[in-house]
Order: structure tokens, then sequence, then C-alpha cells
């Protein structure tokens, strides 16, 4: 059976704060063919990572991202509410991610919001600068923003992001006004005649977020094409352990 990739969820965030350098460096020292993270645009137009619109969850800082300039945001500490070893751990910059990452391995970037287009834009002026539209795969829970990005940049993977039990997860896509490169469904929704379809049709399918051994090996089992999970190292660690024991 065909092993999934590994794709770290917010970097290695069961082990390092969530969606900071620190947590995306472990996630390719655990052996990851890809990460997962989230962004949003500051009050002067940079695109920062961070999952939520507000610091207050995971930084020292309180505000909402959109309201902030990116000096304001880099003064907050991302690591110490996770463990002291990670204090002075900073809200990183999209762009200092995209250098971090080793050119072999893929970067899910999911939009968070348009800002009234302003992601979009953003994004594809820093994918096309930094010729980074190959190993980049953008997701959204905004289907419609997944459109307007595509019409922007045609050359860019776009993946539909979603967690309804749909009645066919191959035929949205599809039916879709622009061509879809793959689809991330939360691995709740699956079965596995869902992603023999998915994957006949041509949609890899990769699925958040499975951070349990046992449905770690459910997923695997259905076939998907990648699992997106807090802890890499383990899921690594099973699908190795089949190897040899094969």
């Amino acid at each position: 059976m065909k092993k999934p990739l590994v794709i770290g969820h917010r970097g290695s965030s069961g082990e390092a704060p969530e969606n900071t350098l620190a947590s995306f460096a472990l996630a390719i020292e655990q052996g990851c063919d890809g990460v997962e993270l989230d962004i949003h645009v500051t009050l002067d137009g940079h695109l920062v990572v961070c999952h939520d619109f507000r610091l207050d969850r995971t930084t020292d800082r309180k505000g909402t991202i959109a309201r902030l300039t990116l000096e304001e945001i880099r003064k907050a500490d991302a690591g110490s509410w996770f463990s002291g070893r990670f204090r002075g751990e900073r809200v990183p910059l999209l762009v200092e991610v995209l250098d971090l990452i080793p050119d072999d391995r893929f970067i899910n970037v999911e939009i968070k919001h348009s800002y009234g287009g302003r992601a979009e834009a953003g994004l594809v002026e820093l994918l096309r600068r930094r010729k980074a539209l190959d190993r980049v795969i953008v997701s959204s829970f905004d289907h419609h923003c997944m459109v307007r990005l595509k019409r922007l940049e045609p050359l860019v993977k776009v993946g539909l992001l979603y967690e309804a039990n749909l009645f066919s997860h191959a035929e949205y896509a599809g039916q879709a006004p622009i061509q879809v490169y793959s689809l991330h469904p939360a691995f709740h929704v699956l079965t596995e005649e869902a992603v023999k379809e998915a994957l006949e049709a041509g949609y890899p399918m990769y699925v958040y977020t499975v951070n349990e051994p046992e449905y770690m090996r459910l997923v695997w089992k259905a076939g998907v094409s990648g699992i997106i999970t807090n802890y890499p190292a383990i899921l690594r660690g099973i699908l190795e352990e089949d190897r040899m024991g094969s």
C-alpha cells in the first residue's frame, strides 16, 4: 500500500509552538514531506503566519492582526505560552517560512480571510517573486477566495478545504469554475470509496487533522495521498514500522 505524505500541521505543533519557525524547523527535522500553515494580512499589508485572527491565544500580546502593523506584531512572544524553551519565538512572515523550508518539500498555505482581496494579491506576488508556485498548494474554507486566486494566477495550485460530508467529493471539485488541484477534507467525513473516487478523478486527497495513531492507520488504509497532523514524528514512526514489518 502506498504511503501517504507526512504533512506537519502548523509545523510540528504538538511538540513546538504552532506556526513558528521553531515548529516548522522541527517538522522538517522529523522528516515531513510538507508543512501546513495559516496566513493573515497585517494593517500595513504584510503576510504573517498565524492561525487565529487575534494574537491572544498564541502570544503574550492581545489584538487583531488586521489592526496591527508588522512592527507591533513582531514584538509579541509567540513561544513562551507553549514552553519556556521557546521564549522569543516571533510570529513569522510567510516569506521567512518559504526561505526555511527546503525546496524539495512543499507548503500548504491556508488563507484564513481574503481581506478584500489583499491576501490573494499579496500571496500571488510573493509566490511569483520567490519562484515558489510549483511547491505551494493554497487552500481555504472560502472557495470563492480560491476562484479569485486562480484567476489572478492560473499556475497556482488550489486545494479545497472543507468538513462537510459531501455527496461526492470528486464531483464537487469537478463542478468548480476553476481547475482544482487537490482536496483537503476533515478526516471524519472520509470513506474509502470517497478517496478512491477522488484519486481516480485525479485529485490528491490530503486529510486533516489526524493526531491519534489509530486514525492515522485508518486514513492510511483508506488510501489518502497525505495526512496533516500535529505529530509528524508519530506518523512517520507508524509508516516506518510498517516498512520494517513487511
